[in-house]
């Protein structure tokens, strides 16, 4: 595992480090990379993570982000996020999404408290999230600050009876305020499906 330090809004936090490999091994089948806006991912059919520092595949991607403290989040948000997700790794929860997503310069050029209105006030992105819990668990990597072509790698995890419920959650998200923002998008669908059974499951 590596942790690193990094800096945002001007607060240095411990974070945890983590690669998504995508290329022709790995514990997670890869059912479908879509493009939602802006360039696509090439298409892979397994997908590996893990946080050990990882190599770009030939033929494939690498894509790695850190865990931080949530940006835009409220301490009362936070407790409540904190009271109803599941963790990660549980053994039903055998479907899973990695969601990239680049934010536009115009984004980035409103002040932080515009930001935060945008994604909670008026797009209710927080709130619509804590709706799908505990059916829905996820991270949110921070990718932004290490100069990679994604700002966050959003990563998902559900059990399949669940699948219809993650999708009208992904629905509402973008058909949010917030993502007029968003200029580019993959959407990567996977199910666990390790060669070894006794795979530990990462991120957990």
């Amino acid at each position: 595992m590596q942790q690193c330090n990094v800096v945002a809004g001007g607060d240095e936090a411990l974070a945890t480090r983590t690669w998504f490999v995508g290329s022709s091994v790995g514990s997670w089948r890869v059912l479908r990379v879509d493009p939602v806006s802006g360039l696509p991912l090439a298409w892979i059919s397994r997908l590996e993570v893990t946080e050990e520092e990882a190599q770009q595949p030939i033929g494939g991607w690498v894509l790695t982000g850190v865990t931080s403290f949530e940006r835009y989040v409220t301490r009362a948000e936070r407790s409540l996020l904190e009271g109803r997700q599941e963790s990660l790794g549980r053994p039903s929860a055998t479907r899973a999404a990695l969601i990239p997503i680049r934010k536009s310069a115009a984004w980035w050029d409103l002040p932080h408290d515009e930001r935060r209105a945008i994604l909670e006030e008026r797009s209710h992105h927080i709130r619509t999230g804590i709706e799908y819990l505990p059916a829905v668990a996820r991270r949110l990597y921070h990718s932004r600050d290490l100069g990679e072509p994604f700002d966050f790698l959003t990563w998902f995890e559900y059990v399949p009876d669940h699948a219809a419920a993650f999708e009208q959650l992904v629905e509402r998200l973008r058909s949010a305020e917030e993502w007029r923002y968003v200029e580019r998008e993959v959407d990567v669908r996977m199910t666990w499906d390790p060669p070894n059974p006794a795979t530990t499951r990462v991120p957990r």
